[in-house]
């Protein structure tokens, strides 16, 4: 089969690479539809995180094509769409619902989903069916699924995003636009996107927002301030996982508000002190996307929501290096590789 491998910084090849295989029996094998480029896989392509021949790839969807002999809930045909963790969904942590934390989880990132087919561990945990074959402009949305939308959902959640509330988010990329998309969902009355970039403010808009910050740091803070009489958001959702985003988002909220983090975090560091004088909820992480999927699938599916318009480039699995270029560039918010 046909995949994605980083061998370093900046060099991403697609190649020849054996066919996944049955290795446990509760694992599942399915042949993609699509799959994606994350923003999360920019940390090691501009060498922040290291990288050596690297299989590439954690969001998926597609046709189960072979199962194992203890798998149950799904079977051979089934179209899903997966987590970009794989959990049992069984275990005292799952069934809290924090399934990203499972005691027998699997990353994966580690396995490469970004290829023509995919072994799926736990697969009964992991996996949720559709109702049945998606028409083909549903893909992009239950692609999204996997990943952007449920980490989103996870942020807007975990700030207690709900009526009658302001909410705030920091970032404009994929998870950032899923946030909105969720809090208006989730129904926010107020929902301020800091954005820089025109196309994004204008899906932003679509999905919800309806006020635009353009300003950074202090200087959007202030005018988070400024909107809210002084106060701060309600509810601020931090999708980037830089310091200068995290402390934004802290500083943006109101005291006994509610901070939702799910940018992958790097070198952040929060003082004890300015935490400590805040009073802020805070509460994020790796998204549990598995708890989300079921209702996020049929919200799709009723065409209730349309998340796939995220995905602003299209391009087939071999010319995934082009889309790896385009993210890092910023002239795409995010990459449909078709398989």
């Amino acid at each position: 089969m046909r995949g994605v491998v980083m061998y370093g910084p900046g060099d991403v090849r697609v190649e020849d690479r054996e066919d996944p295989v049955i290795i446990e029996p509760t694992d599942a094998i399915i042949r993609l539809s699509a799959t994606c480029i994350c923003g999360s896989d920019l940390w090691p392509y501009r060498g922040v995180e290291p990288v050596d021949h690297q299989v590439m790839g954690h969001e998926y969807v597609g046709v189960v094509e072979e199962i194992g002999s203890e798998v149950r809930t799904v079977k051979v045909g089934d179209f899903v769409v997966g987590s970009f963790w794989a959990s049992d969904n069984t275990c005292e942590i799952c069934r809290a619902g924090y399934q990203a934390y499972c005691v027998h989880r699997v990353l994966m990132g580690t396995l490469g989903t970004q290829s023509e087919r995919a072994r799926i561990p736990l697969a009964d945990g992991t996996l949720v069916a559709t109702p049945g074959q998606p028409d083909a402009d549903l893909i992009p949305s239950l692609m999204a699924a996997s990943d952007v939308l449920g980490t989103g959902w996870f942020a807007a959640v975990a700030a207690e995003a709900g009526p009658g509330k302001t909410v705030a988010v920091v970032g404009d990329g994929a998870v950032g636009l899923m946030g909105v998309l969720a809090a208006k969902q989730l129904g926010a009355a107020r929902i301020i996107a800091f954005s820089r970039h025109a196309d994004r403010q204008a899906l932003a808009r679509e999905f919800g927002a309806t006020d635009i910050v353009e300003e950074r740091g202090d200087e959007g803070v202030a005018r988070i301030k400024d909107l809210t009489g002084g106060l701060g958001a309600h509810c601020v959702l931090e999708a980037v996982g830089t310091q200068e985003a995290m402390m934004q988002a802290i500083r943006s909220t109101r005291p006994g508000g509610h901070v939702g983090f799910v940018g992958v975090s790097h070198d952040v560091a929060i003082p004890g002190d300015e935490l400590f004088m805040a009073g802020v909820h805070i509460h994020g992480g790796p998204a549990p996307v598995r708890q989300y999927l079921p209702d996020l699938i049929q919200l799709i599916w009723d065409r209730k929501i349309d998340p796939g318009r995220v995905f602003d480039l299209t391009l087939p699995l071999d010319r995934a290096a082009e889309g790896y270029q385009a993210m890092d560039g910023r002239t795409a918010t995010k990459v449909l590789l078709t398989v």
